[in-house]
């Protein structure tokens, strides 16, 4: 393994491509440090220490946009609003006939697509930026010297082009890795804000074991015994494999091509497979029913101190300990893993180019009857999707209740955060593995 790790550094344009890349994302790191003038930093965390619901709402939003929300930075917003663009821009191409016709005029249309995105981008942080900075100023988190005579306009304005302008450089950042980097760019951004968490989770998992005698396990009150690290450590690989596992499971469709007679020879007539991926929605359902979840949470934990009532719908939306919680968790995750299913994949279109390739599947006739068997085959296998999806996604809150874990370390056990950082590390060695095999090397997966 280290071998083929040593190879890859010694291939120039390789290396040049993985060290500008890490460079790139050294950038964004120190961004994300950088605070807003504008904010009293101090009574922020103060505030957000009170407020576990809010808290946990912006956590949630900071595994899959690269945020910072609780700590208001020129980053804070992440690329947030490029993903809400670009998913708002997906799903009406799906059901406006300009944008659909936009798309399938190929990379041109898609340039196209694009462009719209990025002016969406725009609009939406400096929409999402002046209703954040307002809430913060709303709660007394904005230092008094700006306060002076009211939250004037010349400083939302300034707050808002700040964070904007944060946006836009790290959507710049990611096309750059696209175009001279390795790997997709939005989402080594994305990952990069997962991975940079781990510090933080470990500290919170070793740091009560670690005592001036060394370290010491056993399993007092606020200690992790020895057993729940063991316990941990076999579930961690465990998960991991079986995202591996999901991740690259295939239903393949057998496809037969027609034989086609030009003088003496014969074309076609070969047999190859239509792969459709078990997990097609991706981690987009998590990230839905997440997120939708947290919303009432936050609302009801408001309501609360206004009567009982309030307070057992609160307590009935707390995450990890209540039922009803992850009952809709899990049913929510099923409806969109078939909704964004039905998003991307359309088997009439499928049925359609295997029909002009000359391409068909036996047993079914070209056209409509190979749309049916296609459609009822994703249906299927999107069932098991979701399924693998509910167990990783309610795999936290298993592990933060029976084991008495912190949710910010349980968080790396499944959910949002792992299935993100399994898929853009499988993304991003498959395209280290195309440029060995163009070098004539072994790939890092052989």
């Amino acid at each position: 393994m280290w071998e083929k790790i040593r190879v890859v550094f010694t291939i120039p344009e390789l290396r040049r491509k993985i060290l500008f890349t890490l460079a790139l994302l050294a950038v964004y790191r120190v961004g994300w440090q950088i605070p807003l003038p504008l904010v009293n930093q101090d009574a922020m965390r103060s505030f957000f220490g009170e407020q576990a619901a809010l808290s946990e709402l912006f956590s949630v939003v900071a595994q899959f946009s690269a945020s910072k929300l609780h700590e208001a930075t020129i980053f804070g917003l992440g690329i947030m609003p490029y993903i809400s663009a670009s998913i708002i821009f997906q799903l009406l191409a799906s059901v406006w006939a300009p944008l659909e016709k936009l798309k399938k005029e190929g990379e041109t249309g898609q340039k196209k697509i694009n462009e719209y995105t990025r002016y969406a981008t725009v609009v939406l942080c400096m929409g999402q930026s002046w209703f954040y900075l307002r809430f913060l100023a709303a709660q007394g988190l904005i230092h008094e010297e700006f306060l002076v005579g009211g939250f004037s306009f010349g400083w939302q304005l300034t707050g808002v082009m700040t964070m904007t302008a944060g946006t836009i450089f790290l959507m710049w950042l990611g096309e750059q890795i696209d175009e001279y980097g390795i790997g997709n760019g939005i989402s080594l951004l994305i990952m990069a804000g997962i991975v940079a968490r781990m510090p933080e989770a470990g500290r919170q998992l070793f740091g009560p074991l670690v005592r001036e005698g060394g370290l010491q396990l056993g399993s007092t009150p606020g200690q992790v015994g020895a057993e729940t690290l063991i316990a941990l450590a076999v579930l961690f690989v465990g998960v991991i494999a079986g995202v591996v596992f999901i991740y690259q499971g295939q239903r393949r469709i057998p496809i037969q091509s027609a034989k086609h007679v030009r003088g003496r020879r014969v074309y076609g007539g070969q047999r190859n497979y239509l792969p459709l991926r078990v997990n097609q929605a991706g981690v987009m359902p998590i990230i839905f029913a997440s997120s939708l979840l947290l919303f009432p949470q936050v609302i009801f934990q408001y309501l609360s101190r206004h009567g009982a009532f309030w307070f057992e719908l609160e307590q009935s939306f707390h995450r990890g300990t209540s039922f009803v919680y992850n009952v809709l968790y899990v049913a929510l995750i099923y409806f969109f893993c078939y909704f964004w299913t039905a998003i991307t994949f359309n088997p009439k279109d499928m049925a359609e180019n295997l029909k002009n390739y000359g391409s068909f599947i036996p047993g079914y006739r070209p056209g409509r009857r190979t749309a049916d068997y296609l459609e009822k085959v994703m249906v299927r296998i999107t069932y098991v999707g979701a399924g693998f999806l509910s167990v990783v996604a309610v795999v936290p809150t298993i592990v933060g209740t029976l084991l008495g874990v912190d949710w910010n370390v349980a968080s790396f056990y499944g959910g949002t955060s792992l299935l993100i950082a399994v898929s853009v590390a499988f993304d991003l060695v498959q395209k280290i593995d195309s440029h060995l095999v163009m070098q004539n090397y072994r790939g890092l997966l052989q």
